[in-house]
């Protein structure tokens, strides 16, 4: 219960405002702002301040600055965004915002208040999280996205992780510098031993489908006469561990070339099978993901042979894109078959700008040779 006292200034003795009361026995004046929640109930918050004109000060201007839910810990407003954000994600992207939570956002920032999180304490979280700076950039991303839906609810007035430093990524190589040549695509199917697994790993090299892509693939989705194969949907595993079928990446459904290479690895893949039937799956019927093929094929003893210490199965698309520009292929035609949502990441694979020197020289040679032809005629 509140003292009288506490509604009266104890140097004038005068009553204090409404909102405001003195605390005796914290020295300070407490103000008292209410504002409608989250769920539409009224609620208050309060604030202690050491002076009068302060409190009347910061009351005023509470009335339209301060948000009711500002005080909620970042943990506790994850917990009720959370499944909104899952549920309007990619399972896969889901699995690793849950993982950038568990492991970087929430031991650092999970206690703080939402309305006292600043650019600071965000960089500061960033230089503490471990892992590359791509796993730190995904742990960001996620933070940022919780604090723009505190923003659209009116928690906060700013999404400060947007103004964060992004960490700088490493040094890397290009994509095509990643990708397997033609000599070494026949050497990695070969050292494969002769099943579905070669099969499959066969089909994500000629067509440069996603892994998942390839895993999904039907019977029905095969095109032998026209020789393309339609894409139309991906697995995944979701965050439980399980299974999901959804659509591409680029949540469009596209078409890949069928190679003659290819051919006889799938029509032997789709012997007695039915149009709804899965094209690739374990030997015991199970579908196929990145680690059950990893772990079949012996992919590390694959590194080995190829002297790849760093190839991922990923890096199959990379070679298709390769191939495709050495070819001849435009950039439109090479994006439509790789599924790429901008021609910006197409082009990185073309060798247009990285051969912008040897055409150059060639000018050169042929300018110098002009002038030296000239200077002959000249002497003659």
């Amino acid at each position: 219960m509140v003292s009288n006292n506490a509604r009266l200034d104890p140097k004038t003795r005068k009553p204090l405002p409404e909102g405001i009361r003195y605390r005796a026995d914290r020295n300070r004046y407490q103000v008292r702002v209410w504002a409608i929640g989250l769920n539409g109930e009224w609620r208050e918050r309060s604030f202690l301040v050491p002076t009068l004109s302060e409190a009347k000060r910061f009351r005023a201007e509470a009335q339209t600055r301060i948000k009711p839910d500002g005080a909620m810990t970042l943990s506790g407003w994850h917990s009720q965004a959370w499944p909104a954000i899952r549920d309007s994600v990619r399972p896969s992207t889901a699995r690793a915002y849950d993982v950038s939570w568990r492991k970087r956002v929430k031991p650092w920032l999970g206690h703080k208040k939402l309305e006292a999180i600043t650019v600071g304490d965000i960089e500061a979280a960033i230089a503490g999280w471990d892992g590359s700076a791509s796993t730190r950039i995904d742990a960001l991303a996620f933070l940022s996205r919780l604090l723009d839906n505190a923003m659209r609810a009116e928690i906060i007035p700013l999404n400060l992780a947007r103004l964060a430093r992004r960490p700088r990524p490493e040094a890397h190589h290009s994509l095509r510098s990643r990708a397997l040549t033609t000599e070494e695509v026949d050497l990695l199917i070969a050292s494969i031993e002769d099943g579905v697994y070669r099969r499959y790993i066969a089909a994500l090299a000629y067509t440069g489908m996603r892994a998942g892509e390839g895993a999904a693939l039907k019977v029905g989705d095969v095109d032998l006469t026209a020789g393309v194969i339609h894409v139309r949907r991906s697995l995944s595993t979701g965050r439980t561990g399980q299974i999901v079928e959804q659509s591409p990446k680029s949540r469009k459904e596209r078409t890949v070339p069928l190679p003659a290479k290819l051919r006889p690895h799938l029509t032997v893949a789709m012997q007695g099978k039915r149009r709804t039937e899965l094209v690739f799956t374990g030997p015991r019927g199970g579908k196929l993901n990145g680690s059950n093929v990893r772990r079949a094929v012996d992919w590390k003893s694959i590194r080995v042979k190829l002297d790849r210490e760093d190839l991922r199965i990923h890096d199959l698309r990379h070679t298709l894109a390769t191939m495709l520009f050495d070819a001849g292929a435009a950039a439109n035609d090479v994006q439509a078959v790789l599924g790429h949502s901008s021609m910006q990441v197409t082009e990185k694979y073309s060798r247009a700008r990285a051969d912008v020197a040897v055409r150059a020289g060639r000018a050169l040679d042929q300018l110098f040779s002009a002038d030296e032809r000239k200077k002959q005629g000249e002497e003659r």
